[in-house]
Formats: structure tokens, sequence, C-alpha cells
């Protein structure tokens, strides 16, 4: 479960393939550009201080162990979710900060194919990072297992893979440590019908544009040219990118060697083939977009967006799914207009703690609608979207919809946004579910939510607007007694009015 801890790429003696990565980070930390009454994901991934063991029951039974601590499966006990609990041991740790600035990166991301963090908890020991639980193992094995795979299913992957990546460079995020042992499927299912997740962001680091990075961090296989030189951007990843996809479809990496030393020194001078036995029943467009991501002039390498729009993975990986719209897909997103800050903060708890297997028809909406693959949605895609879909007319307020859905002001929608407005109240109005959120704002947990807690939560969202609050509050709080207890806030989530 990638708990690996991560070192700089040194040239010391090291077997193939699954060497392990490690390295400094750069300090800078994400901000997302969030307006100051905006809703982002990263406000309701809590840090909790105290014992773990009393929000969740861990096993035993280690699913993964690393250099720093291991993970093991855990079981909410308010919810009954089924979690990875990835604990890290404070004593072997060398940067704490920068072990937090990695968590400080994982709550900016918000991608379908990028691990969820749900919350974290520290004690005098350790510190505990609570995960989305991905049982299907890692990308590398099933290349062990398989030896390599058909075109298709490459390209499956490889989509997945570079959306992703498109979607962390866009926000500025270069992940610096690409490699088959950083990818978990979803779940056991065959690889087309499955997900892939980044897992591990233990070197990645915020970038501006233009910036050039010194680190030299990576594992050698996957390490570009310009990282072992100390002087580099975010098209190292891309490098990265091409050299997964060569192992994929051959089954061993571009730049081999008896050791690190060996293998560092092919990396640097960058020169590979494709091996003829091995290479003879591979098209030549696939070829040519390895040779794209391996360009040793990062100016001529292939950007993220590039790889999405070559013909290779146009023609290989499955066409995004024709949109299909849930009925009443417009009602709720129309109806997310009209909710109150509290009910619109817990959908997008709520959405962002769902399984995958809950919102599936969402993300493939999302996906779908998604034509560029960057993990956000703008207007014009929306619309096209819809359009494609069958809706006969776009509403004419689809602008100030897009505007309400889009909670942190971002001008674009991000896909936790997305979810939270086109949840079905089925899925939303469940006690089970809406628990989780009204746990996070209940801060003390005495069982009611305080006009304070509701400011200490939304931060900002709450201070630009105490007045709304109070009258929020009002209106939700039908016993009058000032606070907010479960029954008024599942009353509110299954729009039940006051008197009724």
């Amino acid at each position: 479960m990638g708990c690996n801890g991560s070192k700089a790429v040194d040239t010391g003696n090291n077997p193939a393939p699954k060497a392990k990565s490690s390295g400094k980070k750069d300090t800078s930390l994400p901000k997302k550009e969030i307006k100051a009454d905006g809703i982002g994901q990263a406000m309701f991934i809590i840090d909790n201080t105290g014992k773990i063991q009393d929000s969740y029951d861990l096993e035993k039974k280690k699913i993964g162990e690393g250099s720093y601590g291991s993970v093991c499966k855990g079981k909410n006990k308010g919810t009954g979710s089924i979690r990875a609990v990835k604990s890290i041991s404070k004593a072997q740790m060398k940067n704490l900060d920068r072990f937090k600035q990695e968590i400080a990166i994982m709550k900016m991301m918000d991608h379908p194919n990028i691990i969820k963090l749900f919350e974290t908890f520290e004690d005098h020991r350790n510190i505990y990072l609570v995960m989305e639980l991905c049982s299907g193992g890692e990308l590398f094995d099933r290349i062990i297992d398989a030896g390599h795979f058909t075109e298709v299913q490459a390209a499956i992957l490889m989509q997945q893979i570079i959306r992703a990546i498109y979607y962390m460079h866009e926000n500025h995020v270069c992940h610096r440590d690409l490699k088959p042992e950083n990818f978990l499927f979803q779940t056991k299912d065959p690889l087309e019908k499955n997900i892939l997740k980044i897992i591990d962001f233990g070197l990645s680091c915020k970038f501006e544009p233009g910036q050039v990075l010194t680190t030299k961090a990576g594992t050698p296989y996957y390490v570009a040219p310009q990282v072992l030189a100390g002087k580099y951007d975010q098209s190292s990843d891309l490098w990265s990118c091409g050299v997964i996809m060569f192992v994929l479809l051959c089954g061993y990496p571009p730049f081999y060697g008896e050791n690190d030393a060996d293998v560092l020194s092919k990396v640097r001078l960058g020169n590979f083939s494709f091996n003829a036995s091995d290479w003879k029943n591979v098209s030549e467009d696939a070829k040519n977009l390895i040779r794209m991501m391996l360009k040793m002039n990062p100016r001529d390498r292939y950007t993220a967006e590039q790889v999405l729009n070559h013909e290779w993975i146009k023609n290989k990986a499955p066409k995004a799914a024709n949109v299909s719209l849930q009925s009443g897909f417009v009602d709720n997103l129309r109806g997310f207009r009209s909710m109150n800050k509290l009910k619109k903060a817990a959908l997008h708890i709520i959405a962002g703690q769902l399984n995958e297997s809950q919102i599936k028809a969402l993300r493939d909406t999302f996906m779908s609608l998604d034509s560029n693959g960057d993990g956000l949605l703008t207007i014009n895609e929306m619309k096209e979207g819809l359009t494609k879909a069958g809706l006969k007319e776009i509403p004419p307020d689809m602008k100030q919809i897009m505007e309400d859905i889009d909670s942190d002001g971002s001008g674009v929608i991000d896909y936790t946004e997305f979810i939270a407005a086109t949840l079905d109240k089925r899925i939303f109005a469940k006690e089970d579910v809406c628990w989780v959120a009204f746990r996070l704002f209940d801060r003390n947990g005495d069982g009611k939510i305080s006009k304070d807690e509701i400011t200490e939560v939304l931060g900002n969202l709450a201070e630009s607007g105490l007045e709304d609050v109070g009258e929020m509050m009002k209106e939700i709080d039908t016993n009058g007694d000032g606070e907010i207890d479960f029954e008024e806030f599942m009353n509110m989530m299954r729009g039940v009015k006051r008197g009724k």
C-alpha cells in the first residue's frame, strides 16, 4: 500500500527492478486558488489529535510495510467504512516537516486517479493517514504476473496515469517518483474494468511555471537525466511515464544494468532501443509515443496534454462513454444552488467520503464530460457534454448553476464539487452517510453543532457571513435551543421544512 520511505537517487548497488526511492523535498506548499468564502475539499480533511483507536478498529494484520511504518485496514466505528490506515513512526522519521508537506499536497489532490486522504491522526508516537482502501494490488505486481500487456491494456493504463499527471501539473504539482510500485488498482477486477490510483506523494513538490527544480530525487530506472543533473522541471514526470509505458509493453525497462550506477549511466546518455523480437508486434504509434516522452531535451518532450491527444491513446484507449444522465440530473444541479451553506458543505464532505462503488455512475459522467482529460470541468465542457447526452435545451441559468457548483471559486469544477452537486438524495439522505458530515462539524463530540463549531469548520466561509450563519441556525434549529442536533441535521439533509 505504498508505505516505502523515499530516498534520493544514489549510485549504490540496488537489485532490479523494485528499487526503493528517496530524497529531499522542495519546501513550497500547494496553495490552491480558492475564494475567501469558498468551500475547498482540503477544509474537510481534518488533522485529529488523540487516539485513532477511539475512532477506528485497526486490524492487526498488515497489508503493507515500509521503512517508516506499516499499513493496515481500519473500520470506522461510526460508519462501518473500511479504510487503509498508514501509520508512521515519528521516531524513525528524519524530517517531520517534509512529511507534513506531503500530507498538505495530498489534501489538495481531488481526482479519480489519485488516492483519497480522508483524515489524519497524531499521537506522541505516530502519525496516521486514513486513506481509501485499494484492494487490487500494485501495478508492479500485475506487470510481474502478466509479463507484459497488450497495447489496448497498456493504453487503458497510460490514459489513467496521464490524466492524473495532467491534473497535477495543471495544479502546479510535480510528482518526481512515478513508477509502477506507486500505482494501486482499486479492486481485483480485470484492468479493463478497473481504476488505477497514484498512492505516494513522498517526493512531490509544488512548482511555479518556469521554475527550475534542483533536488535529486526519484528511482533509478524511471528518473529523468535532468533530475540527475539537478536542473529540471515537471517534464521529468513525462520521462518517467515514457519508461512506465515501455515496461508495460515489453516487461523490462529501457535503461537496465547490473546495479544502480550502471542504470544511471545509461539514463544520462538516454539511449534506448526497441529489441526486434520483443517489439515486432507493437505498433509504430506506440513506439512513437514512447520516443516523444523519452526525448532528451525537455523542451521537445511531450506534455501530458499532448500525450492524451496522441493517436495511440486516441485509437487504443477506450473512448469516453456517451454521457448518460441519471433522471433528475439537471434538477439536482439546480437544487444545489438553493441549498444553505451548511448543507452544501455537508454534501461536499459526503461526496469526498463515499466509496467508488457508490458513485460509479457519477464518476463515469464526470470523466465523459471532461473532454480534455485534465480532471476539471469548464462551462463549455458541461454545455457540450449535456448537448451530446441529448439534452434538448441547455438551462438558461447554466452559468449561475456552474458558479454555485464551483464551491471553491476556482473558475472550474473539481471532481468532488461535481459529485457533491449531482448526488441523488437516495444516497446522501441516509443516516450513516450523513453521520460522517455531522461528526466533522460536531468538533467537541457532544452530539450537537453550535454556531462556533460551524465557524471553526467553515473558517472564512462562515466568517464572511456570520449573519447568514445565524439565520441558517434559526432555520435548522427547530427546537430553538441554539444548537443543531442530529435529528435536525437529518431534517435539513432530507429537505424537511420547519414545523413539518
